[in-house]
């Protein structure tokens, strides 16, 4: 596995790489406090029914980040950067704000796209939506990193998963300084004003979604919509998984890789 930066057309961007196979599979994570690059060990983990048929690629967003930046332009820097790295083709998965990412590289650059996965997602974000950014926006102003963490957490993940990991988690972010909170502040600001829906249609890749009833951050009301208009496949799973059922549900990773190894679809 290998951790590098890209710098290209004014773009400096991290990512990981791990796994030895033709195609490429690119994933998008959601909104985080910190980089995701010092969990790639623990994702190159989780995806390792990838490694022998895919080269597997993490983006984190560009470093470099503008003010205001929103999600069709962070979609628009990954595809800058994976032009330079030479990725064409990809089959991508998307999760939360990545979702949103990969529907716009759909779009927008179709020609990066070969399926997309959306994992707990939207393509217009609600009222309901903008309330929850706003305490996540205004607990991370006031510069307590743990009681940001702490109401993330609950937000996120399932109440099963809080009371076997609360402990674990509420220090996930322990280490990040005012310049990590600036950055989850443009992302989570950048949700606002997000709408696809009236675009869905130039979406002609293949495309699974995948939402779960106990999303308290997306509701699974979301998925649907994409799916419906989408006319692909969606798979639901029940109360027992959060937001982050990507993390939590132990066959997700499977089920992503039978959408993207299955051409039938």
């Amino acid at each position: 596995m290998k951790t590098e930066t890209v710098s290209t057309n004014g773009i400096e961007m991290d990512y990981a790489s791990f796994g030895s196979g033709k195609r490429a599979f690119v994933i998008l994570p959601g909104v985080s406090v910190k980089s995701v690059m010092p969990s790639a060990i623990a994702i190159r983990s989780a995806y390792k029914c990838f490694c022998d048929t895919h080269t597997v690629y993490v983006f984190d967003r560009r470093k470099n980040m503008p003010e205001p930046y929103s999600v069709r332009q962070m979609a628009a820097d990954t595809a800058v950067v994976m032009q330079a790295l030479g990725i064409r083709d990809a089959d991508i998965f998307g999760a939360s704000q990545g979702g949103m990412m990969a529907m716009c590289l759909a779009i927008d650059n179709p020609e990066l796209v070969h399926k997309i996965a959306l994992g707990s997602t939207s393509a217009k974000a609600d009222d309901a939506v903008y309330d929850l950014m706003d305490r996540w926006i205004g607990s991370a102003q006031s510069g307590d990193v743990t009681a940001l963490t702490a109401l993330m957490i609950d937000d996120l993940f399932s109440p099963n998963t809080i009371g076997r990991f609360r402990e674990a988690l509420v220090h996930m972010n322990d280490d990040a300084d005012e310049r990590d909170l600036r950055r989850f502040i443009i992302q989570t600001q950048a949700i606002h004003g997000f709408d696809l829906s009236g675009e869905l249609q130039q979406i002609k890749c293949p495309a699974f979604v995948i939402g779960s009833e106990g999303d308290r951050v997306l509701p699974v009301a979301h998925s649907r919509r994409i799916a419906e208009k989408l006319g692909c496949k969606l798979y639901v799973y029940g109360s027992e998984y959060g937001h982050c059922v990507f993390d939590e549900a132990p066959d997700y990773k499977q089920r992503l890789y039978d959408f993207f190894q299955d051409e039938a679809l």
